[in-house]
């Protein structure tokens, strides 16, 4: 709408006003708010249009007249503030469409599907604390019937952590050759986030290697939160053994590999801190307290259990979820 057609609108809106003051005029009056509001006219041009508008149509006394100048002078410095939020709300539409977008390539990032071989009973459960998650795992098929399962922990939120996600999974890719050995992909990826992160942030791993043939899982850890291993013949849950420093933090880094064999019955767990760092009434949740819930869960099918743990877990907490919640529980079946 140009200067002249608003002007004429305006002029026949406040003439029909004057005349009868009629409720619909009111109602006219909204709708060309929410078109100048739409367009961006700055309230002061709002004041202006008025004050033409209406010397048209009544004689106005001087002090009336004067006294819309200071209502101008008002009205510029709230339009000044007005174009600065228009700026500051664009700005933040644009940052969520963004935010919207690293979302979806985050996703895009974890597995679509997960393998479940016949001898294996496989659960997983991953859900952020906010929209952009900080975890990211990974169970894929390897060659010799064995299975690659991957947990890590990026510390940090937001479009820095999807984006160190990102190279996490891409370097994997890239290091298939070391895939069927955990120590060295956790070798390599360090020396990858070393290079290519900030020096204020790093990344917690678990990568491990499950043969499906033997049900023997090798695997080593980067400063991981430590999983859980529960034999079936004793039940009894225990922590996985092995530990190493977590990725980014010193170049050259060497990683111990630990093996594990599983009988029929036995579980592996692999978590983030997620799971365990939750406040539950006035007190932290521990690991003891953490083996009971399991414990009561333990019979179920694994994505059964990860499942009931996250609402045991939720409910206790109030509803509330401080961190990314990534569970990982493989069982062997035969």
């Amino acid at each position: 709408m140009s200067r002249s057609l608003l002007q004429k609108q305006y002029d026949e809106l406040m003439r029909s006003y004057l005349q009868s003051g009629a409720e619909d005029h009111l109602y006219s009056a909204q709708q060309l708010g929410k078109w100048l509001l739409r367009h961006h006219v700055a309230p002061e041009d709002v004041v202006d249009l008025h004050l033409e508008t209406l010397e048209r149509h009544v004689e106005l006394p001087e002090s009336v007249r004067i006294s819309f100048q200071l209502l101008m002078e008002i009205m510029i410095e709230y339009g000044i503030a007005y174009r600065e939020h228009l700026f500051l709300r664009n700005k933040q539409q644009q940052l969520e469409s963004e935010i919207e977008l690293a979302v979806a390539m985050q996703h895009s990032l974890l597995p679509a599907s997960i393998p479940h071989p016949a001898a294996l009973d496989v659960g997983v459960i991953s859900v952020p604390s906010k929209k952009m998650s900080g975890d990211y795992y990974n169970v894929f098929p390897l060659e010799g019937q064995l299975l690659g399962i991957a947990i890590a922990d990026i510390v940090g939120k937001g479009i820095p952590a999807a984006l160190s996600m990102s190279m996490i999974k891409y370097a994997m890719d890239g290091l298939a050759a070391c895939a069927r050995e955990p120590a060295e992909m956790l070798r390599q990826l360090n020396g990858v986030v070393v290079r290519n992160i900030d020096p204020s942030m790093f990344i917690t791993m678990a990568y491990g290697a499950y043969d499906i043939k033997t049900h023997t899982f090798r695997y080593a850890v980067a400063g991981h939160e430590p999983g859980f291993w529960y034999r079936a013949a004793d039940n009894q849950l225990r922590d996985l053994p092995g530990s190493g420093l977590a990725l980014g933090l010193k170049r050259d880094t060497t990683y111990e590999e630990c093996t594990l064999r599983l009988n029929q019955g036995d579980l592996i767990i692999l978590l983030t801190d997620g799971v365990t760092e939750r406040k539950i009434g006035k007190h932290y949740l521990g690991r003891e307290e953490l083996h009971a819930y399991l414990m009561e869960l333990i019979s179920l099918p694994c994505q059964e259990m990860v499942d009931g743990l996250y609402r045991k877990l939720l409910n206790l907490s109030n509803h509330e979820l401080p961190d990314d919640h990534t569970m990982i529980a493989i069982r062997r079946k035969i």
